[in-house]
């Protein structure tokens, strides 16, 4: 008896200890934790370690508070993190085909496309093809939606870029409004202020209407593009692969689902925030462009044109592409997938 109750004991100890077990993620994301971007992670943070009952501990990293934003993948690779909560176009240099996971420009309408692509069209098994390569695991990703124009002068449509002066950010984004008559400038995000200030520059690409209202451009500006149309910027969690095949598959399936949850709490955020700026910003006289489906279509037409010539700078870029537009003819946004 007391041999029997010895056993039980000894193994009640020992399911104990198994329970008790954690692993702690180092993670660093560039949000700052007062953006809603960045109390949603902290939201994450928190889903993860409940559903782990505590097997699974985050130690989040804000504002790129580790290493610089654009060296968060690199560190997770080589271990200085366990994973990179940041965006995959700082990978761009590295090799083109991140871009295509970071921001296809001009592809998808609305992010739930984006993240059904990812989901349903076999994006996540294209982009892990890429990030298994560098010794990353691609775990998800999370956007709000499109991105709005701002200008000191109208934007009705394709016609209104031409010669029009705006901040841009580098890479793809630039050849494109450049193909459409627009003369892109492309400058640092802090310098954006100075340069609308001064007429350096006639508008930005900066980000969501709601956080345009919260950086304070329409106090200079008071022409904007929604709902937007461009740019759709996904950031992502990705982890260091050795990390991720060490982590139980129940582990994997709380961050998978964690992220999903993410995804979902961003885009209803940005309606709700975007909405509420709609509301408020006719009173400080700021006009609203809905561009037309016809133009829509001229601006996806030129981004497309333009993935090719990016198709063509890697095998993985190529394929990345030839998903997008496999999974756009799909669901009806694109031509034939053999164009």
């Amino acid at each position: 008896m007391s041999r029997a109750l010895a056993a039980v004991l000894t193994g009640s100890v020992l399911i104990a200890g198994a329970a008790s077990a954690q692993t702690t993620l180092r993670i660093q994301t560039h949000q700052s934790p007062e953006s809603t971007s960045g109390k949603l992670v902290k939201q994450f943070v928190e889903q993860v370690e409940t559903m782990s009952g505590g097997s699974l501990d985050i130690e989040m990293f804000y504002s790129s508070a580790v290493v610089a934003s654009a060296e968060t993948f690199g560190a997770a690779v080589n271990g200085i993190l366990d994973c990179d909560m940041t965006n995959a176009s700082y990978q761009t240099g590295i090799n083109p085909a991140y871009q295509f996971v970071a921001d296809t420009m001009g592809g998808y309408d609305t992010p739930l496309q984006y993240l059904s692509w990812i989901s349903y069209g076999g994006g996540r098994e294209a982009i892990n093809e890429l990030y298994n390569d560098s010794g990353m695991q691609f775990v998800g990703a999370y956007l709000g939606g499109q991105e709005s124009l701002n200008s000191s002068t109208p934007l009705n449509g394709i016609e209104d870029l031409e010669g029009w002066k705006f901040r841009s950010p580098p890479g793809m984004e630039s050849e494109i409004f450049a193909e459409l008559g627009a003369t892109p400038v492309v400058m640092d995000f802090t310098e954006i202020f100075t340069a609308l200030e001064t007429g350096i520059i006639d508008g930005a690409d900066a980000s969501t209407l709601a956080n345009n209202v919260g950086l304070g451009i329409y106090d200079i500006v008071k022409h904007t593009t929604f709902p937007g149309f461009h740019s759709m910027s996904s950031d992502h969690l990705a982890c260091n692969k050795d990390v991720w095949d060490g982590l139980e598959p129940a582990q994997q399936e709380i961050l998978k689902t964690a992220m999903d949850s993410l995804a979902m709490n961003l885009m209803m955020r940005t309606l709700v925030e975007n909405g509420e700026a709609l509301t408020k910003l006719p009173e400080l006289g700021v006009t609203f462009y809905d561009w037309s489906a016809e133009d829509r279509a001229a601006f996806r037409e030129a981004a497309v044109s333009r993935w090719d010539v990016w198709a063509e700078k890697t095998p993985e870029a190529g394929e990345l592409v030839q998903s997008h537009k496999d999974f756009l003819a799909r669901i009806g946004l694109g031509g034939s997938s053999e164009e």
